[in-house]
């Protein structure tokens, strides 16, 4: 029976029972609902805000938030709910940041730098999880993997690869021309900007003093503030980006990217054999002693977990959660396997909620992945996963993982797909990268200019479906903390029932020439909301 705000006399008594049980507790606030009578917020965000914006309620500050500050301030005070372990399958972390140290999984179970299996599930001093990359960073996208091992795999997915490396070899050839061309012109400006800075090294606020009559100097100046507009920060971050861009593109027309094999070489591993030995290590932030490798997975459990309260750079969207770190991500495509086996290894060590913030769309071994997840769903772990950010309808794109096995019936009940929204509420609301799709996207959530944790105790913003899924995977927590006797399908099916709705059309895809209703572009027609999920879950 599904469960809604109509079912009051019926859940009511449902809810009085769990409460003299000691599960949960019952909540009398009503919901927030009408919002299409929200007015729309005219000013811009205040520094604050756009730095916390995913917590804020659309009611009461007119910004389209998770209502999470809401709700810990009129639902959650007073109240102790149940420590829930989240597993964050990334790129790695840094468990040393200072807004993360203390919410940081531990395996009590291993002693640590032992060198001994003391728990006996097959990987060696795994105190706060597993590194299945071991030390590769740089990695092959998918479809040149599969072109790369053509005549280990089925011919229709080779085929399907091959179409796409092609069209991709066409589109290096005119971009590689095109950066090349932007690079000629900063090398012809940069030496007239220097002079006219004062600067070797000169960025977005020392050009803007700049006044000159020379038209070169003006052009220049127009050019670098371009640059700089699109997340370049000086001269020499512009040149070494578009030289990379460039080389990017050279590696891909020479095809010596079809000659590396970096799961080979480093880890020594058939990533097409399941049943290997284990792989990997215990370095959970990756093997750069900066940690930049790790700052994607940093920022994902930041959003779910951040400290709350401390004093310290950002509020995770949860309390009472311990972050179990799952390195599976590397700098390009994940593979089957680790997936696979990463899911597997945090449903058996006692995680309830998994954060899985990547995506491809090829897929050597996706029944891995399938039998993966129902093997968490039959341990009652909830998996939230990042809906893509090619601005594409996904019913009609098959993307991997996902808990459906091409366009039709789940597999589960205990997987949840997540689209990207911004603060600005009306028709743009839905971000222009995020993937969506009426059957493959379950729920919204924010994702664009989300302010996070990044490595070495700093804090940085980021954007994409990447940064919506661990803001509703924090939603899911707070759920599972204090309603504990939930199970995993209950809590998917509380978030995409308590979500916010509108009946506005939405302006969609990263040409913004798409539009559709809300309720046409996801599942359940709902965008995240703690506080309503709260509500739910108390009355279920």
């Amino acid at each position: 029976m599904k469960f809604t705000f109509k079912n009051t006399l019926v859940v009511t008594a449902v809810a009085s029972m769990l409460a003299s049980c000691g599960s949960g507790f019952d909540i009398v606030s009503p919901p927030i609902e009408n919002i299409d009578t929200t007015p729309i917020k005219t000013t811009a965000l205040t520094e604050e805000q756009e730095k916390n914006w995913k917590d804020y309620d659309l009611q009461q500050d007119t910004i389209p938030g998770m209502s999470v500050n809401r709700a810990y301030n009129e639902i959650l005070k007073g109240k102790k709910g149940e420590t829930v372990v989240v597993a964050v399958i990334d790129s790695g972390i840094d468990v040393e940041h200072e807004d993360l140290d203390d919410v940081i999984w531990v395996n009590d179970d291993e002693i640590p730098n032992n060198g001994i299996d003391d728990d006996n599930n097959g990987y060696i001093d795994d105190v706060h999880g597993w590194n299945f990359l071991g030390d590769i960073v740089e990695e092959n996208l998918e479809y040149e993997r599969i072109v790369r091992d053509k005549d280990k795999l089925p011919a229709d997915l080779v085929a399907k690869a091959q179409k796409e490396y092609d069209e991709k070899l066409e589109q290096a050839q005119v971009a590689k021309g095109r950066y090349e061309q932007i690079l000629q012109q900063i090398n012809q400006v940069d030496p007239l900007l220097k002079k006219a800075t004062g600067k070797d090294v000169y960025k977005s606020e020392d050009l803007k003093t700049v006044e000159s009559e020379d038209q070169a100097v003006q052009q220049g100046k127009q050019l670098m503030m371009f640059l700089f507009s699109q997340g370049l920060e000086s001269n020499k971050d512009a040149i070494d980006t578009i030289t990379e861009l460039i080389n990017d593109q050279a590696d891909l027309l020479n095809g010596s990217k079809l000659k590396t094999n970096y799961r080979k070489d480093i880890l020594g591993d058939d990533p097409y054999v399941w049943d290997t030995p284990v792989y990997g290590n215990n370095e959970y932030s990756g093997p750069d002693p900066k940690k930049e490798d790790a700052f994607h997975g940093t920022h994902v459990a930041g959003i779910i977990a951040a400290e709350r309260n401390n004093g310290l750079g950002v509020n995770g969207v949860a309390e009472n959660v311990e972050i179990m770190v799952l390195r599976a991500v590397s700098t390009a495509d994940e593979y089957d396997k680790d997936i696979a086996k990463a899911i597997r290894y945090a449903a058996d060590n006692g995680a309830k909620v998994i954060n899985t913030s990547f995506g491809k769309y090829h897929s050597p071994n996706p029944e891995w992945v399938w039998e993966a997840i129902k093997y968490a769903a039959s341990k009652d772990v909830l998996i939230v996963n990042a809906a893509g950010n090619e601005g594409i309808d996904t019913d009609f794109t098959q993307v991997y993982p996902q808990d459906q096995q091409g366009v039709g019936e789940e597999i589960s009940d205990n997987f949840l797909t997540v689209g990207a929204m911004g603060p600005e509420y009306g028709a743009n609301m839905i971000a222009g990268f995020s993937n969506y799709g009426k059957s493959s996207v379950d729920v919204f959530g924010p994702g664009v200019k989300i302010y996070s944790t990044a490595p070495n105790s700093e804090y940085r913003f980021a954007q994409g479906t990447s940064m919506a899924s661990p803001a509703v995977a924090g939603v899911a927590a707070v759920v599972r903390s204090y309603f504990p006797k939930l199970s995993a399908g209950q809590v998917k099916q509380v978030i995409m029932e308590s979500g916010l709705t509108t009946n506005a059309n939405m302006t969609l895809s990263r040409s913004r020439e798409t539009t559709k209703p809300f309720k046409e572009i996801t599942k359940s027609g709902r965008m995240a909301n703690l506080y309503n999920a709260l509500i739910l879950a108390s009355k279920m």
